[in-house]
């Protein structure tokens, strides 16, 4: 019953999302806006929030990252073997890096932040807002590097196609509120209480309003053509991946408390 408690709400949104579509409260490209006010100002706000007031419990990033990076590098190396066995048919070494990258990048700000809030409470927004830290940038700079590497394009050097990557990244509303957060956290000023309430007010919005854009989303989506790799990725990210990321963590002597914080992102 406790499942369901978290997990129906979350999916209740998404179904709102997508009957507001469906019976026309809202217009197809509503999701655009709401995305965007849940990504550029709802979700920094929390991510800032939390890295400034939240009490961190007494765990090393290094094995909450090497848990969660693990599982994401296991993944990453056994989809690329296993895009190695298709090639044959129909996918080449640059289908094989989006494979790759298919099965390990998850929705960890729309279904990754609400569900870890909703089933571990507040306590696990700093866990968790570690591996946001680094999540985006790790994971654009390997994938960009590897399809740089197996396009032989020889355009440039490693640094002019990182560049405008990291240039992004750096213009990124979520990096930025990272960022901010973590300047602001070490200045040890805290928040004035009403701005800390304005922040809190706009955090509070943002999961619900990631979910409705999905939802929203969701009822222009379509699944065609490589029907057989999608249900490997799905494999690959939602069957092998949370036990690898377990076993990692309990390899690492990762705190029994933050434990269920990688699982849960690995799954989203």
């Amino acid at each position: 019953m406790a499942t369901v408690l978290i997990v129906a709400p979350v999916f209740a949104l998404i179904a709102a999302g997508y009957a507001a579509v469906l019976f026309r409260f809202v217009s197809e490209s509503a999701h655009k806006g709401i995305s965007e006010f849940a990504f550029s100002i709802a979700i920094p706000a929390l991510l800032f929030r939390t890295i400034v007031v939240s009490e961190f419990p007494d765990v090393s990033p290094y094995r909450m990252w090497g848990a969660y990076y693990g599982a994401l590098a296991f993944t990453w190396i056994a989809a690329l073997a296993i895009s190695a066995l298709l090639r044959e048919r129909r996918m080449d070494h640059e289908d094989g890096v989006v494979f790759a990258i298919g099965s390990v990048y998850g929705n960890i700000v729309m279904l990754g932040i609400p569900l870890v809030i909703s089933a571990l409470g507040n306590e696990a927004a700093g866990p968790m807002a570690l591996i946001l830290s680094v999540n985006t940038p790790l994971l654009w700079l390997c994938g960009i590097l590897q399809m740089e590497f197996v396009s032989r394009k020889g355009s440039g050097s490693p640094l002019a196609v990182i560049r405008p990557v990291l240039a992004d990244l750096a213009r990124n509303p979520l990096m930025l509120g990272i960022g901010f957060g973590v300047v602001w956290r070490f200045t040890g000023l805290g928040l004035n209480p009403v701005v800390d309430r304005t922040i809190e007010l706009l955090a509070q919005a943002g999961s619900p309003a990631a979910l409705i854009a999905l939802g929203i989303n969701l009822f222009r989506f379509e699944v065609k053509g490589e029907m057989r790799s999608v249900v490997v990725m799905c494999a690959l990210k939602l069957l092998a991946m949370p036990p690898v990321s377990g076993a990692v963590a309990l390899g690492t002597l990762l705190a029994a408390a933050t434990l269920p914080v990688v699982v849960m992102l690995v799954a989203k």
